[in-house]
């Protein structure tokens, strides 16, 4: 379990960094192997506009393997403080909260897998921003381990440990 925090100038590589490492795209070299399920929460929401949150989380869970019970995906809407806007449709929603949409997927993850998350508290208030917090340091707590991507201040309590890309000197 631990949190890491990848920072550096825009065009450093750290969004290309965890999307390779996620899978999306290849690696210029060599192998990336992973032991532990991998959940990827890219800089935009993936997710679509046309249909409700809840429909999103539970699409996302069922194409990757995991409980899409109706309480399981509650939980996850509830993790978020999302369960009022739930059953909107995702195009009629904030930036804020369809960030926070996509982060409920979290919930519905393994404990002992490895989330990748670019900038992940871009677009979220303070509130919110507390509460990714919390959920960030319980997983590395249970055992998880978290790579983000971030300008801002993230995590902060838990101490995580950083790696620094310097990008390209022009």
């Amino acid at each position: 379990g631990g949190i890491c925090c990848l920072t550096g100038p825009n065009g450093a590589g750290k969004s290309t960094l965890l999307r390779t490492i996620a899978g999306r795209l290849p690696a210029a070299g060599g192998d990336i192997s992973c032991a532990v399920p991998i959940i990827y929460v890219g800089h935009t929401d993936g997710l679509s506009g046309a249909i409700s949150g809840r429909g999103n989380l539970a699409g996302w869970a069922r194409i990757n393997g995991f409980s899409a019970t109706e309480p399981a995906i509650d939980a996850a809407l509830s993790s978020f403080a999302t369960n009022r806007f739930a059953d909107l449709q995702v195009r009629v929603l904030s930036r804020g909260q369809r960030r926070r949409l996509a982060l409920a997927r979290l919930a519905l993850a393994p404990a002992n897998s490895l989330w990748l998350l670019d900038e992940p508290n871009a677009g979220l208030d303070q509130a919110s921003s507390r509460i990714l917090d919390e959920i960030v340091q319980k997983h590395a707590t249970a055992g998880g381990m978290v790579l983000a991507a971030t300008h801002l201040d993230f995590a902060a309590a838990a101490k995580p440990r950083s790696l620094h890309l310097p990008g390209l000197v022009t």
